[in-house]
């Protein structure tokens, strides 16, 4: 049986059409170069594809704050020792006064005393409270800072064991609410001002207590931390 009229007219038509769609390959082939057909690829690919907007870098604050003080004010951040390997920092206008990497920070109470009206700093000493008697060393230096002066206290371990009454007394005077309850191994922070006052704003102090059943190391509880921007404009 010989195929109809109207098929091979269909299979003259097919086979035309392929004929042409492979013409027209050829000669885009011979038209365009390797490199501009890999463009052309890239481009369509890239077509339908989001900017990816990445945020800028945050910018490091004076002693690691996470936003800046004002122009005229000091940056302080004070921070308890925590376990063995954690021990207590003092920073002032970014300068570490008190720290492991400066190589003065010990146990027991660690005191900065800093000039208010230059920010620079006048002395820094650690008084052991465990082992020796250092709470009448501690309570000399003290009086010693001058008028004019800002006082940066911080424990690392024990500050509590042989701390005496009149040191406790000396520390309460400067405007601290948590010396009389200092126990064994509390992480204990405090900022004080002589012969002037702070604001009543800032963060002042903080002491977080041994408990066995809450520390965060084997027998130490966590550290803490205060900071703040103190005014330079209060004297």
């Amino acid at each position: 049986m010989w195929p109809s009229r109207q098929n091979i007219v269909k299979f003259s038509g097919l086979l035309l059409a392929s004929l042409l769609a492979w013409y027209v390959g050829y000669l885009f082939a011979v038209l365009l170069s390797e490199d501009s057909m890999s463009t052309t690829i890239v481009y369509l690919q890239d077509i339908g594809k989001k900017p990816v907007l990445k945020a800028p870098a945050p910018k490091r604050q004076k002693c690691d704050h996470w936003t800046p003080c004002l122009p005229d004010s000091y940056a302080y951040r004070v921070r308890s020792g925590g376990g063995t390997g954690n021990l207590a920092k003092i920073c002032f206008e970014d300068e570490l006064i008190i720290s492991e990497e400066k190589g003065n920070v010990g146990r027991g109470i660690n005191i900065a005393i800093v000039n208010y009206k230059t920010g620079k700093v006048i002395s820094a000493k650690f008084f052991d409270m465990w082992e020796g008697e250092h709470s009448g060393e501690m309570a000399t230096f003290i009086k010693n800072a001058p008028q004019g002066s800002l006082l940066l206290m911080v424990t690392h371990d024990d500050g509590s064991t042989r701390l005496q009454s009149d040191a406790k007394a000396l520390i309460e005077a400067l405007g601290s609410k948590e010396i009389q309850n200092m126990k064994f191994r509390s992480s204990w922070a405090f900022i004080a001002a002589k012969g002037f006052k702070l604001p009543d704003d800032i963060q002042k102090e903080k002491i977080n207590h041994s408990d066995e059943d809450k520390n965060r190391y084997s027998g130490w509880p966590a550290e803490i931390v205060i900071e703040g921007c103190i005014p330079r404009n209060l004297i």
